[in-house]
């Protein structure tokens, strides 16, 4: 302490040099969970920005992917065959999903309602118990994890390849013939089936893609993790759209290849948002209440700007 005068001065109540250094700490836990996650962000471009379908089947496949994994696990399946098993079924829990949107006629809301419900009870089933840990058995990464090196370099190069070679593979395939029919689903459907596209199997085939994304995500995490829980996906939705516009706020939208970019690295900067949240006092119980603001702001603010700029124009301002 310092002497000021007469008195003692206190110290004071924020080192910079000490949150600094601790929000650099942060990082590669940030970056880690960032691109596991960025798969979830990922899935959820297919749906809300190509087809533009709010598809809340995300919630149910994220812990189906890991249900099914954890559990396959734990009976002594080769975790590689537990991962293929966990991406098909997320992508059937989404083809599910678009059969009761295009099939049976159901609201596209309360379709991806109806199957997160379902998929919440499937869940259970699969497990046999609402939580499987997995810290005593050997998983994918556990031989990336007993590497002789700090623990995140292994374990982060592993989803930076996974996270980047599930962009590439998306963006090549937007590219083909069933990729651009599947863009101009979401673009203007009315104009694509009169060109004899079947914007029902366009549409099924999207959700479906981006379950089994969302499922690839919740079979990694719960291998990283240490553990799979049924209640594990609640809110995903709202983080991947938080990742998603953090992203397109610094790279924009325009192209497809921009669109996944900024899917990765806004989850990575979502994570890290989240960590200087918590360091600067957040409650832990409050991150969903700070995650719907920041989508609502996000989604709100540019509305009301048109609306706004929309209402000059009229007045010739």
């Amino acid at each position: 302490m310092e002497r000021t005068g007469g008195g003692v001065s206190s110290p004071p109540l924020f080192c910079m040099d000490s949150i600094l250094s601790g929000f650099l700490r942060t990082i590669p836990i940030s970056l880690e969970q960032g691109l596991a996650y960025g798969l979830v962000a990922l899935g959820i471009v297919i749906t809300f920005r190509i087809l533009s379908f709010p598809d809340l089947t995300v919630d149910g496949s994220f812990p189906l992917g890991a249900a099914v994994v954890a559990r396959l696990i734990v009976e002594g399946v080769p975790p590689v065959y537990g991962i293929l098993l966990a991406i098909i079924a997320g992508f059937v829990a989404g083809c599910c999903t678009g059969v009761l949107y295009t099939k049976l006629k159901i609201n596209s809301l309360l379709a991806g309602i109806l199957m997160m419900t379902v998929l919440y009870s499937f869940n259970l089933r699969i497990m046999g118990k609402s939580n499987i840990q997995l810290l005593t058995v050997d998983t994918f990464l556990t031989p990336l994890e007993t590497l002789p090196v700090n623990r995140f370099i292994p374990i982060i190069a592993f989803f930076l390849v996974v996270s980047f070679g599930v962009k590439i593979l998306t963006d090549l395939f937007m590219h083909t013939q069933l990729g651009f029919a599947m863009r101009a689903t979401g673009d203007n459907e009315q104009m694509i089936r009169a060109l004899g596209v079947n914007t029902d199997n366009t549409t099924i085939l999207g959700l479906g893609i981006s379950n089994a994304f969302v499922a690839l995500s919740g079979a990694l995490v719960a291998q990283d993790q240490g553990f799979a829980d049924v209640g594990m996906g609640i809110g995903m939705i709202v983080a991947g759209l938080a990742s998603i516009i953090i992203g397109e706020a610094i790279l924009g939208k325009h192209t497809v290849q921009r669109m996944t970019l900024a899917a990765l690295i806004g989850s990575f900067l979502y994570k890290e948002i989240i960590s200087i949240g918590l360091r600067l006092g957040l409650a832990p119980t409050d991150l969903k209440l700070a995650t719907g603001i920041m989508v609502i702001l996000a989604l709100g603010i540019p509305a009301l700007k048109r609306e706004k700029e929309g209402k000059l124009h009229l007045r010739g301002v």
